[in-house]
């Protein structure tokens, strides 16, 4: 009997070991290094209900992953000149692919005067916003998704000391809530920083305490060969603190 107890135990050890070996594959296949570039054409550039550009806008983008970290550069290029121009770096590590923390680096280059620097960094005079950022990024089930971002350092809006100089940033914050349905994605965000306007600040987002962007959004494929699909989106996008609306689509390549 102990003979045969001592068959079964090894062999439930084997299938065991055989088992964490297979899970570890597959982990290890799943974490496979990946590297992607794309470029989105844009009628115009809307972020978080703001308007950068007034024109249509380029965007590539190039995107290192490895596991759950993700490196990244995204640039924003108007059409009109002079125009509003962006390149950024970011890093993101996304846990149990739901949760995402991610640093991300912007910069806008001044190109009417030449007034930014990329390798200024003093905050009085850099072209630079720090920003950190978490966000939840739902489940197939819950398809949720909620944002909420700081801006940490650089060129934000600033806040304006009782003798009326300028003093240290505002740390402007954003929030987002989106849910995703069969056919289209709706989203509301929010300034979350509240200027005070009897010193004369301005904010970030916005130069008060709500809602500033708020909308939905649709995709559809449009084949062109067999092999070969353009995504399409159509957003239409309010920003009811500053009363304007937006209609922007876009191709991805």
């Amino acid at each position: 009997m102990k003979k045969y107890n001592l068959i079964i135990l090894i062999a439930i050890i084997y299938s065991l070991f055989n088992n964490s070996i297979i899970y570890a594959q597959n982990e290890s296949a799943e974490k496979k290094n990946t590297f992607s570039t794309n470029c989105d054409l844009m009628s115009r550039y809307i972020w978080r209900g703001l308007d950068f550009g007034g024109s249509p806008s380029i965007q590539p983008g190039i995107e290192y992953n490895i596991g759950g970290l993700t490196l990244g550069t995204w640039g924003a290029f108007t059409t009109n000149s002079p125009g509003t121009q962006e390149t950024d770096l970011y890093i993101s590590y996304t846990f149990v692919e739901k949760f995402s923390l991610t640093f991300t680096d912007y910069f806008f280059p001044d190109e009417i005067n030449s007034g930014y620097k990329y390798f200024d960094f003093s905050e009085s005079t850099t072209g630079h916003i720090f920003e950190a950022s978490a966000s939840f990024n739902g489940t197939k089930k819950y398809p949720i998704t909620f944002l909420i971002a700081t801006n940490i350092f650089g060129a934000d809006a600033k806040k304006i000391n009782a003798d009326g100089t300028s003093g240290s940033i505002q740390f402007s914050t954003y929030a987002e809530l989106a849910y995703s349905f069969k056919y289209l994605d709706a989203f509301i965000g929010f300034n979350l920083t509240n200027p005070d306007e009897s010193l004369g600040e301005t904010g970030f987002y916005g130069n008060s305490f709500g809602v500033t962007n708020l909308g939905i959004s649709t995709t559809k494929t449009i084949k062109i060969t067999n092999d070969f699909e353009l995504p399409l989106s159509v957003s239409l996008i309010t920003n009811p603190q500053a009363e304007n609306i937006y209609m922007v689509a876009g191709l991805s390549f």
